[in-house]
């Protein structure tokens, strides 16, 4: 069967209320989040039904949409409080859910059976019998596992004509849902294909990875004062393949992170806006400015991968010698509004800031522009240096306008 191809949605993470609606002015046209039960982001700050319908009233006002998250793998206690909280989605008038326990979903079609369902990526869908199946079960989308290729995710689209959405950016996973790509990565031989070296029971030290019965096999491990990182994967980025994706039906491109700043969330949303703007106005011309590349580099986040978009990962898809971050830039502040008369912005203090020191703002419109931080003053209008104090609100001298709900930046000074 053949598609009609659509622009696709740029679907953005919201750990909290300001991330929410900091992911829909950067450019997101929707936006998923999770709420106090039945998600897979405890740590998160997640959502209660009130602050649900509170996002969901905002993004409805933009034009803009609201997914939540109900995609834990229930037990029968699970079940038994799942209905009261599904009929609060409901009220809260969020526009789907993101289902991957089959018994959610069934209690989900009883209970809210007009309510448009998702199926979330932790139910592993890798190929278009699955896809159909769903497709039968009601499923207004399913988001697509990470471990496929373009090739079959085309080959997915080709057979089926429900509504594909897939991850572009962010972090990725070595191992979840019981489906372990360690032997994989280590080896080649998927053990989610039936070809698993049991990985997980090999002896370990500290130097060599290897297994009992098989002496003399080693693979090298680096470590450094905290230890080794052999699962730990590189970032996730496929700003380079969006006509790729486009061209297989795509209807959704989603990016990870409602774990991640507001910072990250504005600035990856700002970068992949652009991108898919321009990718659906000229597909057969379309590239990546260097300039796209050094934005995502400004955020907290490592090194970068195609995952399995193009061939299967090999070793080099993991950072083995630290588990730090990479940034090239720090969050400092939040444009909270600009006073024309007085010529003054206001600002919402981030991080540890100085008068004087070079900054740079990003704009909700995805512009950038150098700034200096001059003629500060506290909230009593008394004169300041720095801005110290967490979330510290303060003004500053500005000729120009500054967009409410800018970021204010400083490139990181490595010693």
């Amino acid at each position: 069967m053949s598609r009609n191809l659509v622009k696709p949605e740029l679907l953005a993470p919201a750990g909290n209320m300001e991330k929410g609606k900091m992911a829909l002015l950067y450019g997101a046209d929707a936006i998923y989040l999770g709420g106090k039960l039945f998600g897979l982001r405890a740590f998160a700050n997640n959502f209660s039904l009130e602050e649900i319908a509170e996002m969901a009233e905002y993004a409805h006002s933009l034009g803009k949409k609201v997914y939540v998250t109900v995609n834990i793998f229930a037990h029968n206690e699970d079940i038994n409080r799942l209905p009261d909280y599904l009929r609060g989605l409901q009220q809260a008038k969020v526009d789907a859910l993101l289902i991957s326990d089959l018994g959610v979903w069934s209690t989900a079609r009883q209970v809210v059976p007009d309510m448009p369902l998702h199926v979330s990526t932790q139910a592993n869908t890798t190929n278009y019998a699955a896809v159909q199946a769903w497709e039968q079960l009601g499923a207004e989308r399913v988001v697509l596992a990470r471990e496929l290729s373009l090739a079959e995710i085309s080959e997915i689209s080709e057979k089926t004509s429900v509504e594909l959405e897939t991850f572009v950016h962010g972090a990725m996973c070595i191992s979840y849902s019981g489906r372990c790509l360690l032997s994989a990565y280590l080896t080649g031989r998927d053990g989610n294909r039936g070809a698993c070296t049991q990985a997980c029971r090999w002896e370990y030290n500290m130097y060599k990875l290897g297994e009992q019965k098989r002496p003399g096999e080693y693979f090298d491990l680096e470590e450094d004062e905290r230890g080794t990182y052999v699962m730990n994967s590189k970032d996730l980025c496929l700003i380079e393949y969006l006509p790729e994706l486009m061209r297989a039906g795509v209807c959704s491109l989603k990016i990870e992170g409602r774990m991640k700043s507001v910072h990250y969330v504005a600035t990856v949303v700002s970068v992949y806006r652009k991108a898919i703007d321009q990718c659906w106005a000229d597909m057969e011309h379309y590239s990546v400015p260097e300039a796209w590349i050094t934005e995502l580099n400004k955020v907290s986040h490592r090194q970068y991968t195609t995952g399995f978009a193009v061939a299967k990962p090999d070793r080099n898809a993991q950072v083995y010698t630290s588990s730090k971050y990479e940034q090239t830039h720090d969050f400092v502040g939040i444009v909270t509004g600009y006073d024309a008369e007085k010529k003054r912005a206001y600002f919402e203090q981030r991080n540890n800031v100085k008068a004087g020191e070079p900054l740079e703002l990003l704009m909700p419109d995805g512009s950038t522009m150098p700034f200096v931080l001059t003629e500060m003053l506290d909230e009593a209008g008394t004169p300041i240096d720095c801005a110290p104090h967490a979330q510290q609100k303060f003004s500053a001298a500005s000729e120009k306008p500054l967009l409410q709900f800018s970021l204010l930046r400083r490139k990181v000074v490595k010693e």
